[in-house]
């Protein structure tokens, strides 16, 4: 053998040497890649359910809401009625006691003036002869 065909060699084995090394990251990437691949997978499988659920969870909220407006629209419109009638019942009920209210006051009045009012406050205005 020749120093050539001996250094030839030496050159082959090192270069087996260093495709051997480089080989095993390479491996270990290609394991990494599918551990990789078979956990998106998983998740994928995963999140079709939850979309679905929440799918169907703001369908529910958005039918709730719908009934919360058309309970708040009745309700406004209760109020509304309401103050109407407030109105109405002040207007039929508040003038006549008003007018009540000064005609008492006029013929209270009326008969202070003619002397056969009340006395004042409810007390006797002549001593007491019976002590």
């Amino acid at each position: 053998m020749s120093i050539g065909e001996l250094a030839g060699l030496i050159a082959a084995c090192a270069f087996a040497l260093l495709v051997i090394v480089l080989a095993v990251p390479l491996l270990k990437l290609g394991r990494l890649l599918d551990e990789t691949r078979e956990a998106v997978e998983e998740l994928s499988d995963g999140i079709g359910p939850i979309v679905d659920e929440a799918a169907t969870a703001m369908t529910e909220a958005n039918r709730q809401l719908q009934r919360v407006d058309t309970i708040t629209t009745d309700v406004a419109e209760v109020t509304t009625n309401v103050s109407s009638l407030v109105a109405v019942t002040a207007a039929a009920v508040g003038r006549p006691l008003i007018w009540v209210a000064g005609a008492t006051s006029a013929v209270s009045g009326a008969l202070a003036g003619l002397g056969l009012g009340s006395r004042a406050g409810g007390r006797r205005t002549s001593p007491r002869t019976d002590r």
